[in-house]
């Protein structure tokens, strides 16, 4: 059975966030592998004796059944452009750790192509996926935890107007250690006008 909140796809002009999908193996890793660089800082990492990154199939399948379960919402980020049949994919997003009842609450990681990055996509990005959980889903909180060191990813929450809830010491295990990381979050009665329509009046033309 499938989950009543998945799969949905999301757009906005030439930029579409759309299910993660077994068969975008071959393009996903040639982004990631030209990106590797870029983002190995950034990268999540396994703690355990000997553990190490899933492959790609597992990633996806754990994905789909995090979906399944109402828990994720796994979006490879894409973008229409000329001479191409569909959109290409430039990043990922990922809305996890959704819980509901008296909480309502979820998170949200995200990571796009350096040759895209400047462009606002990372911002239009999360600011679609807020949208959808507060608006359409009924979410109430978002939360996005970010190193210190990572200016890119700081730029785009104080941009969207993320709130600072301070500091989480070796709180993920990122790039092979234990890393310090900053808490931000936004709640739905903060931008009742929705987050992506402030930021598109706000972003430079």
């Amino acid at each position: 059975m499938g989950s009543p909140i998945w799969p949905v796809t999301l757009t906005c002009d030439d930029l579409v966030l759309r299910p993660i999908r077994y068969r975008d193996r071959k393009e996903w890793t040639e982004v990631r592998s030209r990106n590797r660089d870029w983002l190995a800082p950034w990268e999540a990492s396994n703690p355990m004796p000997g553990g190490g990154l899933p492959s790609y199939r597992q990633m996806v399948r754990s994905l789909n059944i995090q979906a399944a379960q109402g828990t994720a919402l796994p979006f490879v980020i894409t973008e229409w452009t000329p001479g191409v049949r569909e959109p290409v994919i430039i990043g990922q997003l990922t809305v996890s750790s959704i819980v509901w009842g008296s909480a309502m609450m979820a998170t949200l990681g995200y990571w796009v192509d350096k040759s895209h990055a400047g462009r606002g996509i990372a911002p239009t990005a999360v600011a679609m996926a807020t949208d959808h959980c507060f608006r359409t889903l009924g979410l109430h909180r978002m939360e996005i935890n970010i190193k210190p060191d990572n200016g890119p990813s700081l730029r785009v929450v104080e941009k969207l107007g993320f709130r600072d809830e301070g500091y989480r010491p070796r709180f993920l295990h990122i790039n092979g250690e234990w890393a310090d990381h900053r808490s931000f979050a936004l709640t739905s009665e903060e931008v009742p006008e929705g987050i992506l329509n402030r930021w598109l009046r706000s972003r430079p033309h």
